[in-house]
């Protein structure tokens, strides 16, 4: 295998592992109501309620707030839907650095930035819905977490550009 082809391999491996972070959390986004109820049942029965009692009141906050909405107003759930729709639209833009990393660089850096901006979007908006911080310190670990495969991947396709430049002839002069 070629030093050009295993570089290829190994960007593909890690844009795999954060596509299928970023979908798994999109499909999540679905079906909260039901996602709640089980992890306040699992609160409820294992001893990590007893160990984490302003998690699990938390839980029950949230998942009151979600029934309530649930049955009532059930249309403001439509915006999480809509949420994970993003997620899973965003990672199919990643098939493009797939299919050619260098000229699409600019996907994993536009990543990056997404992954960037969680942090103060998590630390402007959690205090203004009452969001524990926490929560936000969790809600923000996604985009230090997401940061990490897209800087390698963007490292090797750095390193796969400057491979091709060495490859690539030079610029004959065109007599006038």
């Amino acid at each position: 295998m070629s030093e050009r082809s295993a570089l290829l391999r190994r960007i593909r491996v890690w844009l795999v592992v954060f596509v299928v972070c970023l979908v798994l959390s999109g499909l999540t986004a679905f079906p909260l109501v039901h996602e709640l109820r089980w992890t306040q049942s699992l609160l409820r029965h294992t001893p990590v309620g007893e160990w984490l009692p302003g998690l699990s009141g938390w839980i029950d906050r949230v998942r009151a707030g979600l029934d309530s909405a649930d049955t009532e107003y059930p249309f403001l759930l439509y915006g999480t839907d809509w949420l994970a729709f993003a997620h899973l639209v965003i990672a199919v833009a990643f098939y493009g650095v797939a299919r050619d990393p260098v000229r699409n660089v600019w996907v994993v850096e536009f990543g990056m930035i997404a992954c960037a901006g969680v942090i103060p979007l998590a630390l402007i908006c959690g205090p203004v819905r009452g969001i524990p911080f926490w929560w936000s310190v969790i809600d923000m670990s996604f985009g230090v977490f997401g940061v990490i495969p897209l800087y390698v991947v963007r490292r090797k396709i750095k390193a796969l550009e400057a491979m091709a430049g060495q490859w690539a002839p030079a610029a004959v002069p065109v007599p006038s």
